[in-house]
């Protein structure tokens, strides 16, 4: 018999179109293993909402496995120096895995290749995006900086590479290496479990992503006008399953690949921005913690940390009691469901950095332990954008007007969900509400008037 393949699996937590378990089930027995590694990613270990997700998809696979007669061995710790044992252990002679982009997964991967010594190899392969960050570079052979001329030239080479199915047979070794039960990670919360309405608002693993891809393709077409309308939600909510790999976005291309409608070109340029965002990362790893322009930060943030006030301020955001219900609304559906609105998440993003003046990166650590979607590509890139920092971004001085937003995009349905104070107002006032029509419902933190000039004098301020 063959020698076992080891597949280190990491996010990419499904059965087909999983190049790495498709060339280890051609090469001999697999065994799958996944390595719990909080300590490597420092500040962006999983989140809590991660944390959830990754329980119910991690069983969700399991079950898959199982019907194969297989399994995923569990461990916890450092992974390259458990993968490197446990290939001792069983004698494999290969490590299949799935590129990651994240820096610390790039050093894990160094180190595992160091620790394999040269009997046993490490075997990477892409398949998470659409073509691998750095493949598509500008006419001198650079990486490209700036999305939209990115978006292009990735436009066309499309469509990606072809599909892979699930693996025909996966053989399994004659014996096991010990694995931990999943139950004993604690990963779901307890005392108290707040999870419930994450459990309520979604659907976990393989199956479930491609139902929702399969409804997906019957909607797409209203996605360029009803992304923007949080009450009706035309949105795939796709994003933590792509997060996760139980769909590939190349299985998401060829399914809707042949639509014509305005919707799909949209929603494709938006499968494109996830790539962009690992290219970004790929290039400056350091992306989501550190800005990309230079300004003074001490003139232009107010620090949570300097002053009791601004930690208020930032809680009150957090909590959803700004005084405003769009923004309140996006925050609070943020905490019960792990997902918020892509509209409704720029606005709150931009009434974090420019109402309240916080410095962006509290947004982005906010977000990556509320969402079940944080990606650290696409968080830090979609923080520098609203923030004005980035390589790629909205110019600072175009600050979004919340109460505007949201009549515009028609959002009083969304409110009455989620800020159930004010359900019983009209759509005249639900926006905005008078004062005397709020109840305990806070009042504004600031005014939008008064937020724009103390922002856009705080900017100047800062490029002196």
């Amino acid at each position: 018999m063959s020698s076992p393949q080891i597949v280190w699996l990491r996010r990419d937590l499904r059965m087909a179109d999983q190049p790495a378990l498709h060339a280890a089930a051609q090469a001999g027995p697999v065994i799958p293993v996944f390595v719990l590694d909080q300590d490597r990613a420092g500040d962006h270990a999983y989140g809590g909402a991660s944390l959830v997700w990754l329980n119910y998809s991690l069983e969700s696979l399991g079950r898959s496995f199982g019907s194969r007669r297989s399994k995923i061995v569990l461990r916890k710790g450092d992974a390259p120096q458990i993968l490197a044992s446990i290939a001792d252990e069983v004698g494999a002679s290969c490590i299949h895995a799935m590129r990651h982009y994240e820096p610390w997964w790039k050093e894990a991967e160094d180190e595992l290749r160091d620790a394999l010594g040269e009997d046993r190899k490490l075997c990477l392969y892409d398949g998470n995006y659409l073509l691998p960050p750095g493949s598509v570079t500008t006419g001198s052979g650079d990486p490209y900086k700036i999305y939209t001329p990115f978006s292009k030239a990735m436009l066309e080479v499309m469509p990606p590479r072809d599909v892979l199915g699930e693996p025909e047979t996966i053989s399994s070794p004659d014996s096991w290496p010990e694995s931990d039960e999943i139950s004993d990670w604690d990963l779901l919360p307890t005392k108290p479990d707040w999870a419930g309405g994450i459990r309520d608002f979604w659907e976990f693993g393989e199956a479930a992503a491609h139902e929702r891809l399969d409804w997906w393709t019957d909607e797409v077409a209203d996605y360029d006008e009803g992304r923007n309308l949080p009450s009706k939600d035309i949105t795939s909510r796709l994003s933590p399953h792509l997060h996760w790999g139980e769909i590939s976005p190349a299985q998401v291309w060829h399914k809707l690949k042949d639509k014509r409608s305005d919707g799909w070109k949209t929603y494709a340029k938006e499968i494109i921005w996830r790539d962009y965002a690992q290219n970004v990362i790929d290039q400056f790893p350091d992306y989501p913690r550190e800005s990309y322009r230079d300004y003074d930060e001490r003139t232009l943030w107010r620090n949570p940390n300097a002053g009791h006030l601004i930690e208020e301020d930032l809680k009150c955001w957090q909590r959803g009691m700004t005084g405003y219900p769009i923004v309140d609304a996006g925050m609070r559906q943020l905490w019960q469901t792990g997902w918020m609105h892509n509209r409704v998440r720029m606005i709150c993003a931009s009434f974090l950095v420019k109402h309240l003046l916080i410095d962006w990166r509290f947004g982005e650590q906010w977000y990556w332990d509320c969402l079940v979607d944080a990606d650290y590509g696409n968080n830090g890139v979609n923080w520098q954008w609203i923030s004005g920092t980035g390589v790629d971004s909205n110019m600072f001085s175009r600050i979004m007007a919340p109460l505007t937003q949201s009549q515009k995009f028609d959002a009083a349905d969304y409110i009455r969900q989620y800020v159930p104070e004010l359900e019983g107002l009209s759509d005249d006032n639900i926006h905005d509400p008078p004062d005397d029509k709020r109840g305990d419902y806070p009042v504004k933190m600031i005014g939008h008037k008064e937020a724009r000039e103390r922002a856009l004098e705080a900017y100047r301020a800062s490029k002196s």
